[in-house]
Order: structure tokens, then sequence, then C-alpha cells
């Protein structure tokens, strides 16, 4: 892992491959903004998200409209979320053994409305759902799901990164994915 440079960038007199040119017409700031939520969440409002709805079982049913899924790993296959600690959530989730995770399609803006919704019931008709492997709650119509065996769940400010590990799936929806940009829910452009 290389080091943190200083803000504004300096010159690296090792390798000089990989500093900006002068003259390339952008010029740069000459001081950053102040870290904040704030200037997070401005920022990843210009990053566009792919959009998954989480789900487990615990005395009930509960699930999340989650932008943080990654894949973090081909062997073993892992995957990583983030999820809030105040979040409805969160006490069945600090539990789990396993989740669902979903990834939506385009046309499933409110589905992905609902699971993100405070208070809503998430499971209640139009939401169509099953039991799964390991009892966990899976969506019916998305374009693809996973059941996930979690592995460890990291403390990350007010939120925990839930890592988790494949042990089913299905890949074979059909249609194109659901975007989350500018603080919208968005189809994919060619």
């Amino acid at each position: 892992m290389t080091p943190a440079r200083p803000y504004p960038p300096q010159k690296d007199t090792k390798d000089s491959s990989m500093t900006a040119s002068p003259g390339l017409g952008v010029p740069l700031p000459t001081q950053a903004p102040a870290a904040s939520s704030d200037l997070l969440r401005s920022v990843f409002r210009r990053h566009a998200a792919g959009v998954a709805v989480i789900t487990a079982q615990g005395s009930r049913p509960v699930g999340f409209t989650a932008t943080s899924l990654n894949s973090v790993a081909a062997e073993p296959p892992l995957i990583s979320f983030g999820v809030g600690t105040g979040s409805s959530s969160w006490p069945v989730l600090a539990e789990a053994e396993h989740v669902g995770v979903h990834i939506l399609a385009e046309d499933q803006r409110d589905l992905a409305a609902t699971f993100a919704r405070s208070g809503a019931d998430r499971f209640a008709p139009p939401t169509r759902w099953r039991t799964g492997p390991e009892g966990v709650p899976v969506l019916d119509g998305v374009l693809a799901w996973l059941v996930c065996r979690v592995v460890a769940r990291v403390p990350a400010g007010d939120h925990r990164v839930v890592l988790g590990q494949v042990v089913a799936g299905d890949p074979s929806g059909s249609g194109r994915p659901l975007l989350y940009h500018q603080g919208r829910f968005n189809a994919l452009r060619d």
C-alpha cells in the first residue's frame, strides 16, 4: 500500500511517470475542501452504483436497499456491503448467520424504494418473495440473487461492513440493472 501523499500533489523525483504535467488545462485547487459527511455524500452522488436489496430472517424477515455491494474475492467467493447500526434491519443482521443479496432490474424502482423507506412493511404485497436456502428471504423477479454465510462484521464508523461467503444463488434473471445516481434510481443507458 502506498502511503498518503500531501495535498496538493507534489512531484516525485524517483518516478515522474505518474505525476500531472503542467499545461493540461485542468487547474488544481489550492486547498482541498474540509473532509465531512456532507463532502462524502456530495462526491458519491456523482458515483453511479448498482442497486441491491439485502435480506435476512430473524423473528421476522428484514431487508434494506444497498448501493454498497461489492465483490471481494473469487476464492473463496466473498461479497461485502455496508449497513447502518441505526437501521431497523441491523438487530437481525447483527445476529444472522446468512443473508440474501438481490441485484435489482431497471424496472424494479418501486421495490428499491420500498426497501429504502423507513417504516414500510417491506415484505407485504406487492413484494413477491419466498423462503430460500438457509431460510433466507429470496425476492422474486430480480436479475440475480445470492445467499451468503456471514463471515465477519467489521466496525466502520456508524456502520458495519458485512462480509459474506456465497453458498447458493441464481444469475438467470433477465433485463438490465437498476442504478443509483444523483439521489435517484436510474436505468442503464448505452
